[in-house]
Formats: C-alpha cells, structure tokens, sequence
C-alpha cells in the first residue's frame, strides 16, 4: 500500500532541476539481457532491463539507480549478479533512457508501486518463485525504501549510498530551502518510512560520501525497524565509486545478504566491506554534479580473478 504523504513542496521546477538529470539512451540491449516498457499511467511507459539467470528460484533484484543513470550504464554490472546466482531488474524513471514522461518526486514514489505490481505479475507468469527484494542506490533509496515500507510482497531491502534526512541532501545540491519554505516535514520521509521496514535490510555506504556523510546514513540503521540490519561502511569510498573500489567483494557481500532473505535472523553487527587495494578514481563530483556509479568494465573480475581488487572507471 502506498504511503500517504505529500511532494509538492519537492516538485517545484527549481527542485527538480538538481534532484533530475534526465538522459535519452535507445542502445540495444547486451546479449542474453530482456527491455520492457512498463506503463504506469496512459501514455506514459518506463523502460526496464533485466538480466536473468536460468534458475527459476533465483532471488530478483528490482534495482532503482542514482539521478545520473539509466539502465544500460549497469549493462556491465547485470552478468556479475547473474554469475553470484541473482536476477538483476533495473528500471528507469520518467525521462531517462526509453522512458516516457517527465520526471517528478510524485510520480518516481508512485511509479515504484506500478513498478512492483507489473513486475511480480510478470515474473509470476513466467514461473519464476525467487524472492523480489528492492534495492535502491543514492536517489533510488527513495523508491526502495517506500516500497520496503508499505509492500507485503517484498522480502528484503538494500540502500546503497542512501538518503536519510532529505535537507541536508537539498543543502548539498545547492538549493536554499529556506528561501523555498521547505523543511524536513516536506521532504521524502526515508527516516520515517525505514523505520516501518519490517524485511531484512542491508545498508552499504561510503566513508568519504561527500553528498550523504556517512554520519547521516548511520541514521537509517538506527531507526531501521527490520530485527536482522547490517550496516557495512566502504573504506575509502566515495559517492560514486563503492562499485569499482570493492569489486567481487561487491557482489559476494549482495550475495550472503540475499541468503538470509526469508529465513528468520536476529541483528547483526555493523561491518566493513574493504578491498584489498585502493587506486585512483578519477575525479571526485561536485555536489550539483548528477550521481553515477563508477563501474567494473566488463570482463575486470576475469582478468583480475588472482589480483587484488581496486580499479574501475574514472568517469563520474
């Protein structure tokens, strides 16, 4: 069931013009991936991507990316959860990649539900029985975090470099939400919802996250409902580059998690997920810049399988 709370304040055009980085991206789908267009309301429809293993029972993994993504910049990143046994379903927001529509605040929480309902019924219909968990990377903890909150069909959660308290994040963007009347009451409510989540949750952030300081993520494990949470802390990293600092590890981390979906846990203890060697990342982002993953370039883990982990790309 949705959550009943209102985003006009955050639907302002000056608002949405640093929370949205929209970009068209028609590339063919890699081999072996499948697009959709998901309708969410008449005329509009959003383009999916998912990657599938052959294993009905797998886990499915509905992946909300950051502000500055669409689904084929995980092209990379899909085969890597198929080969640790995971379906990847990533799913674009009004305006990016294939995607119809114009993007809002309102409409990104209420197409999550469309979203959840289309795709459970599709993978009903094509027999697959896995658990669907939700996963939400910077601006798409928003729409994971609401879905884990009020969905009964979802089994667990992953926030990934997430939103907890919506004015500092505004504040980091550059927008002066006192001149805008905009207080916390107004924002996504990730805080208040988190702590609705009753579903296992596993919270990753970065160490030096200069757009969420970790001290303000560390407030989504603490207020988390869920009675089995992690939260792992990356070494190192930064926004953009948990991905590419941490490689395999990444996965393997997703991986174990997942394991303990559905299965009836106590609370676990904080961690950190490191790797073994830390190189450049190319340059950090400025606040007002849009959030995009730094990713593995495809076949890295092949090349590296005995080396150390590290790397990645340096484009932000």
């Amino acid at each position: 069931m949705e959550q009943t709370r209102a985003y006009e304040k955050l639907d302002r055009p000056e608002v949405l013009a640093r929370l949205f980085h929209p970009r068209q991206d028609t590339t063919a789908p890699p081999v072996g991936a499948q697009d959709h267009g998901i309708e969410v309301e008449a005329g509009v429809a959003l383009g999916a991507r998912f990657f599938l293993t052959a294993d009905e029972a797998a886990v499915n993994l509905l992946f909300f990316h950051g502000n500055g993504e669409v689904v084929g910049d995980y092209d990379d990143v899909g085969p890597l959860y198929n080969e640790h046994g995971i379906n990847f379903l990533a799913v674009d927001y009004r305006g990016y990649g294939r995607s119809t529509g114009r993007p809002t605040v309102t409409a990104m929480i209420q197409d999550a539900h469309r979203v959840l309902g289309w795709v459970r019924a599709w993978l009903s219909g094509q027999g697959r029985t896995g658990h669907l968990v939700v996963m939400g990377r910077s601006l798409g903890s928003v729409s994971a975090i609401e879905l884990a909150a009020s969905e009964e069909t979802v089994a667990g959660l992953i926030v990934e470099s997430g939103i907890a308290q919506t004015l500092p994040f505004l504040l980091t963007l550059g927008l002066d939400v006192q001149a805008l009347g905009i207080d916390e009451a107004d924002g996504f409510g990730n805080l208040q919802k988190i702590a609705q989540v009753q579903k296992p949750t596993y919270i990753l952030h970065a160490q030096h996250d200069q757009i969420i300081p970790i001290g303000l993520a560390e407030g989504l494990q603490s207020v988390c409902g869920a009675r089995s949470k992690e939260f792992q802390m990356i070494p190192g990293a930064d926004h953009n580059n948990i991905l590419a600092l941490t490689g395999k590890l990444y996965f393997q981390a997703i991986r174990q998690f997942l394991k303990r979906v559905g299965k009836s846990h106590g609370p676990r203890r904080s961690g950190i997920l490191s790797s073994e060697t830390r190189g450049g990342y190319g340059k950090r982002p400025t606040p007002s810049e849009p959030e995009r993953q730094r990713h593995v370039p495809a076949g890295w883990f092949r090349g590296r399988a005995a080396g150390g982990l590290g790397g990645g790309r340096g484009a932000v």
